[in-house]
């Protein structure tokens, strides 16, 4: 047994095994977000009982590793049954070498679960014999244990469903609550830093959902949070995820006062001015973020920006139109319900800038977003004009 498996099993009632994986090879996941070098894990359990139940297998990059784990904690038995509570790849991806290796075993699921089963594995799906299929309020007996199934449509697909069990109190909550991160090179690091890039850049555009979800929760005593990625949550540290993901959902910030700067420069003029006037900000007691675009991956800055109660943009002007980091990112911000904030706008153009002019454009087409009247609009470089336009716009944000 490896380490990140014990630590899990260590927190998971006798009945109840950790049998999922670490990928530490994955250069990015969702072939978008990098998750080097601390990986990511793909988390399967399983519950002994009467009947056995695995919930969810893992990426097929991890197939032989999980499928070990699983006749090892098996010790002869064989599964009664999978639930599928997630059909992408990354958990669904071994379902077909399980239902080979398991011909007796029922796959559980709701029915766009199996709609997809079948999308994604055509003639070789299992059999409709061998589909249980349970909806809203169902349950699953197993003998001392019991699943209770919810559906969870859009946290984040449309076939998303978790599972109470009520014995031991267990929420499989599917990818709610997950993380980036190896268990076995994260054991240690918090939890909040890459769970929120994980929710923001992956669920975040859902906060509807989410909160449809976390109400279900409330009627429910939990006392352990099972994820498909990341730690097992329990005590305190599920008292402030439930916390967390109740904020997250409502796209409102960790730290209302907190300002992110994030400047994209061609040549270093607009990072310089962005340097200035982080400067000037602190001197006003505020405490701010110098994120730089075109050196920040994107979903980090994406994280960053929802962290904080304020954001400043400076954006060199670029063919009449914005530096594409800068593009990029409002792009990503807009695509995940970026909403709720204080914006303060700073641009550059030689000759013709346009911005701050785009910028105001872009912003609009979000929601509940107050961009700042005070606008700094430097001329290829800083300048008495400019700095002066800097201090009304510091004045502005810092009097909220």
């Amino acid at each position: 047994m490896n380490n990140e498996t014990r630590k899990e099993t260590q927190v998971l009632p006798k009945d109840v095994r950790y049998v999922g994986a670490d990928d530490l090879t994955l250069p990015l996941f969702e072939n978008q977000y990098p998750v080097q070098p601390m990986g990511v894990s793909y988390n399967s359990y399983l519950i002994l009982d009467e009947k056995v139940a695995v919930m969810d297998s893992v990426d097929a990059r991890a197939a032989d590793e999980w499928l070990a784990k699983l006749a090892h904690e098996l010790d002869g038995r064989r599964p009664d049954y999978l639930v599928i509570s997630h059909m992408e790849l990354d958990h669904s991806g071994s379902i077909l070498r399980l239902a080979e290796k398991y011909q007796e075993m029922k796959l559980v699921g709701n029915t766009k679960t199996f709609t997809m089963l079948r999308q994604f594995f055509g003639a070789k799906a299992p059999t409709d014999d061998r589909l249980l299929e349970v909806g809203e309020g169902e349950t699953l007996p197993l003998g001392a244990h019991t699943l209770h199934f919810m559906l969870a449509p859009m946290v984040h697909w449309p076939e998303v469903m978790v599972a109470y069990e009520e014995t031991e109190k267990i929420l499989f909550s599917a990818d709610a609550f997950g993380r980036f991160g190896s268990l076995g090179r994260t054991a240690n690091a918090p939890w909040a830093p890459q769970a929120r890039r994980y929710y923001y850049n992956i669920v975040g555009k859902y906060g509807a959902q989410v909160q449809a979800l976390l109400k279900k929760a409330s009627a429910l005593e939990i006392e352990t949070i099972c994820p498909l990625h990341g730690p097992v949550l329990t005590g305190g540290a599920l008292a402030e995820a439930l916390r967390l993901y109740d904020l997250w959902s409502r796209w409102q910030s960790e730290s209302p006062d907190d300002i992110l700067l994030a400047h994209a420069s061609i040549h270093g003029n607009t990072a310089r001015a962005a340097e200035l006037f982080k400067q000037k900000l602190e001197a006003k007691g505020a405490r701010v973020t110098l994120c730089d675009l075109t050196a920040t991956e994107v979903s980090y800055a994406v994280a960053n920006a929802f962290y904080c109660g304020k954001l400043v943009l400076a954006c060199s002007t670029y063919d009449g139109g914005l530096f594409p980091p800068m593009e990029e990112f409002l792009s990503h911000l807009q695509a995940k319900g970026f909403r709720s904030r204080t914006v303060g706008l700073i641009e550059n153009g030689s000759w013709a800038p346009a911005a701050a002019r785009l910028m105001r454009a872009r912003l609009e087409e979000m929601k509940d977003l107050r961009v700042c009247d005070a606008v700094v609009s430097l001329r290829s470089a800083l300048s008495p004009a400019s700095e002066a336009q800097m201090e009304a716009l510091s004045a502005e944000l810092c009097a909220e």
